[in-house]
């Protein structure tokens, strides 16, 4: 199981993401990101940012 905290990329922002891979928490951040922040599509570097702040739960 891994896990994403958003406030590790966007501070101040509490919702934190589990899923079984990278790409399944990467949906799940698309969705948030969307609804949350404004962003219809998240661009190529704070998708890497994602990805170097997921960890193992």
């Amino acid at each position: 199981m891994k896990q994403f905290a958003c406030g590790d990329v966007v501070p101040g922002c509490g919702q934190r993401f589990t899923g079984d891979t990278e790409d399944e928490i990467l949906g799940q951040v698309a969705d948030h990101a969307a609804a949350d922040h404004g962003l219809a599509e998240v661009p190529a570097d704070v998708v890497e940012a994602v990805r170097a702040a997921i960890v193992e739960a």
